[in-house]
């Protein structure tokens, strides 16, 4: 049974999740590091929101983990370099939290554009101060949004209603979907330029960091009002403190900041600024939403292998991975195949899907591919971290998908090219759902993958087949299972042969000895 650890507050419905689920359950909250690092080694999975931090130093001990569950969009908390290399998969909610967000975003722009914080304080202070308060009305006014994704586009169906013009920057954002959102896609100075209102919906990324620096801040409109709950980062805080007091900015209101939880900042008291303590996810219904889609996510993982909403590794839903399951599990013993019988540099891999497998999730079959090709000499190399792992080692990979040709329905070759020579191995699943090897270099042939194969290479001469058979038989080898296959009568031939346990090296020297024997090598899957 999988053990998952809720190491923050989450909904209890997460727990009856898990329960249901058939996975045993830990909820250990506010657990200090040196605290999670005496027990995180206990866990297949961790299901956390913001507070808890998977860094380096977590992930090196946590040696049964397989994956993290942030209840919640950011991931900020965790470190996915280290996790990627670890072969953990991270996945968020980034779906749970959307309408929850968009309307605090819409909530903030509302209150800032009224001063409604400043002017409910004077009100309960019985100043009745009705002439100090002129706000603005966001009805034909341009909203610039910076980040056009899941909550950006809500934001902007939202803005629309109140007769708003959106306006947005995202590089992702096709020109076709723009158009169907009703949003009017620019480019970043041209939104500044243009914008009575700025939101961020982005990610805090190394692109992103200080989106609105010093210098960006210079080319708003004068008077712009800018309102954040993405990430602090993407503020310079310091610059906008700068721009509100030089009457360049209008107005902040925030619900995130650089340094979290902010209890000092240089725009507390600032009565231009409207400020929140990260609220954008704090409803009754985002908080139910998350617990339930996390704990779901986590559950299908650990039982069925499907993968939903993974930041390092391709999706995989529940009813596709029992359709790909025999196709991964067929691409990682093609590459264990090659990997095993390469014993140099690797320059390139080349990936060719062919019929129905090209129809499959192809990132998925072929991150198991290079992890069986990788795995033979780094047994550390998983499905998560192989294409990190050939990155690093400058392999080159490439995929190519084309409609059936052969006689089989579906059909994978992958070709590995080495400094010495190029070699290619081929392989299909049958309607019983078992991998088959079909072709080896030029010579097709037709066997099982089993746990323990021998594999040889000889010249097509007549003899061979009876000397290595008694010579297994005089060492005690029991055969399982022999298939041959040859380019040409009397040209070069190749025996596979599935045998019941380990192969003795000494079993293998002798077969490397017998006449027209070119190479002998055991095999493992």
């Amino acid at each position: 049974m999988p053990k998952v650890l809720i190491a923050d507050k989450l909904s209890t419905a997460a727990v009856n999740i898990f329960k249901m689920r058939g996975v045993e359950v830990d909820v250990k909250t506010g657990l200090t590091k040196e605290e999670l690092l005496k027990i995180v080694d206990q866990y297949d999975g961790i299901a956390i929101r913001s507070a808890t931090k998977i860094t380096k130093d977590v992930i090196a001990v946590a040696k049964k983990l397989k994956v993290v569950g942030r209840a919640g969009i950011g991931v900020d908390n965790v470190d996915i370099p280290a996790a990627t290399a670890a072969g953990v998969i991270v996945m968020n909610t980034p779906f749970g939290n959307s309408i929850t967000t968009a309307e605090h975003a819409i909530a903030l722009m509302m209150a800032l554009a009224r001063e409604l914080p400043a002017a409910n304080a004077s009100t309960h202070a019985g100043k009745w101060e009705k002439n100090r308060f002129m706000g603005v009305e966001l009805y034909g006014k341009t909203l610039g949004l910076i980040g056009a994704g899941n909550i950006g586009s809500i934001v902007a169906d939202r803005a629309k209603g109140l007769k708003m013009h959106v306006v947005a920057f995202d590089p992702y954002l096709s020109a076709e979907s723009a158009e169907e959102k009703g949003i009017e896609k620019v480019e970043l100075d041209d939104l500044l330029a243009r914008a009575d209102f700025i939101t961020l919906h982005t990610p805090l990324t190394p692109e992103t960091k200080g989106i609105l620096s010093a210098e960006a801040l210079a080319k708003t409109k004068k008077g712009v009002r800018i309102i954040n709950c993405a990430r602090g980062g993407l503020i310079d805080e310091a610059a906008l403190k700068a721009a509100l007091d030089s009457g360049q900015v209008a107005g902040a209101a925030l619900d995130v900041f650089a340094e979290e939880p902010a209890k000092a900042n240089p725009l507390f008291g600032n009565e231009k600024v409207v400020c929140t303590p990260h609220l954008g996810a704090s409803t009754e219904e985002a908080q139910e939403n998350v617990a339930l889609q996390v704990a779901e996510q986590i559950s299908d993982y650990l039982l069925t292998g499907a993968i939903v909403n993974a930041l390092n590794m391709p999706s995989i839903s529940a009813q596709e991975a029992q359709l790909v399951k025999p196709w991964i599990s067929l691409a990682e013993k093609l590459g264990a195949f090659a990997g095993q019988l390469t014993e140099t540099s690797i320059q390139a891999v080349e990936i060719l899907y062919e019929g129905s497998a090209a129809k499959l999730n192809q990132r998925a079959l072929t991150q198991a591919a290079l992890a069986g090709l990788l795995k033979a000499h780094m047994p550390e190399v998983n499905m998560v971290n192989a294409p990190l792992v050939a990155k690093e080692r400058g392999i080159k990979v490439s995929e190519t998908r084309r409609d059936q040709q052969g006689i089989y329905e579906g059909y994978i070759q992958i070709k590995v090219v080495t400094p010495e020579m190029t070699r290619a191995v081929a392989g299909t699943v049958f309607a019983d759902g078992h991998p088959r090897l079909i072709q080896v270099k030029d010579i097709k042939l037709d066997a099982e993958f089993a746990p323990n194969m021998i594999y040889v290479t000889n010249e097509d001469k007549p003899g061979f087949i009876g000397r290595l058979g008694t010579l297994l038989g005089d060492t005690k080898v029991n055969i399982a299972n022999f298939t041959l296959g040859r380019s040409a009568p009397g040209d070069d031939s190749i025996a596979l042969v599935q045998v019941d346990g380990e192969v003795p090296q000494a079993v293998l020297d002798a077969i490397r000895k017998l006449p027209l024997v070119k190479s002998a090598k055991a095999l493992k899957f």
